[in-house]
């Protein structure tokens, strides 16, 4: 097996117990809840319902960058070690924590010419940077290095679909996710907003569905159209959710009737990545048949 750590921060939001059994390395994202930062992340004195459950009552979170002193301070341990080390990121369109891991990087390998550490940007979101792990750590488990696996992940990346449906748009708007006229339309009583994660990694309001059932009927629908007639059989699905479990299980069971699925996973949705899409959030991750380039250009194109 090659060796080589797989470094991931804490809005992946793969469960505690995953990231364990697979010797994940876990830098923290700083998150605030009501003015009070939260240093490690998540796994910490607040609990992801009470995160949840403080923004049903009006409270107001955000996020803070990965800092390059962070990322310095990790990169210099192992390139001091001389262990081989593999980072994925946050996507560069929705955060700058990929460009502060690069800033890092640098610094580390004029100090260290011969460390052997990669950085990846994801292009992904929430559990979409969990599957993009999900499919590093099959890669190191079948031998691949350090960077046939990082090579892998930037060829693949454009295949991990990511898609969310969001009960209010307005927690997107405060972060900067989405403009305001997005947020305002995708309000409209009745009418749920369905996103997309788009090739650049940024995240575009793409379709409204009538009611919460049709936006999770949409999801799915997005996901079949995005696979070919012919497949029958589906990798790992990731399902994430922002406290309402439940409807995560409805789309589960939409799958599952229509495609025989490897491993279907059901996480929810952390603070790093909840303190912008508010709770009621629904999104669901895999691996399609065609680019997320394709599917813009077939379905979404320019006008």
């Amino acid at each position: 097996m090659s060796q080589f750590t797989i470094m991931i921060d804490t809005g992946c939001d793969l469960p505690e117990t995953f990231i364990k059994e697979n010797n994940l390395s876990i830098i923290p994202v700083p998150f605030n809840l009501d003015g009070k930062e939260h240093v490690g992340g998540r796994w910490q004195e607040i609990s992801d319902k009470q995160f949840y459950d403080a923004l049903r009552n009006g409270g107001k979170a955000g996020t803070t960058l990965i800092n390059p002193e962070a990322f310095t301070e990790v990169f210099t341990e192992y390139a001091k070690k001389g262990e081989a080390l593999l980072h994925i990121s946050l996507s560069s369109g929705l955060s700058g924590t990929y460009q502060n891991a690069l800033l890092a990087l640098n610094d580390v390998k004029e100090a260290y010419p011969d460390c052997q550490i990669r950085s990846v940007d994801s292009l992904n979101a929430a559990p979409g940077i969990g599957l993009v792990t999900v499919l590093a750590i099959k890669k190191r488990n079948e031998g691949a290095t350090l960077d046939e696996t990082a090579d892998y992940l930037e060829a693949q990346r454009n295949k991990c679909f990511s898609l969310f449906t969001v009960d209010d748009l307005m927690f997107l708007h405060r972060g900067g996710r989405v403009s305001k006229f997005s947020a305002i339309a995708g309000s409209i009583i009745g009418v749920k907003p369905v996103l997309n994660v788009c090739p650049d990694g940024t995240l575009k309001l793409k379709d409204k569905a009538r009611g919460r059932k049709g936006s999770l009927e949409m999801l799915v629908n997005q996901m079949k159209r995005s696979l070919s007639p012919d497949t029958k059989r589906l990798g790992t699905v990731l399902i994430g959710h922002g406290d309402c479990e439940a409807d995560a299980q409805t789309v589960a069971n939409m799958i599952k009737a229509d495609y025989d699925v490897e491993d279907i996973k059901i996480v929810l949705i952390g603070p790093v990545i909840g303190a912008h899409s508010g709770p009621g959030t629904i999104a669901l991750f895999f691996e399609a048949d065609m680019t997320r380039t394709e599917y813009e250009a077939k379905f979404y194109p320019a006008k």
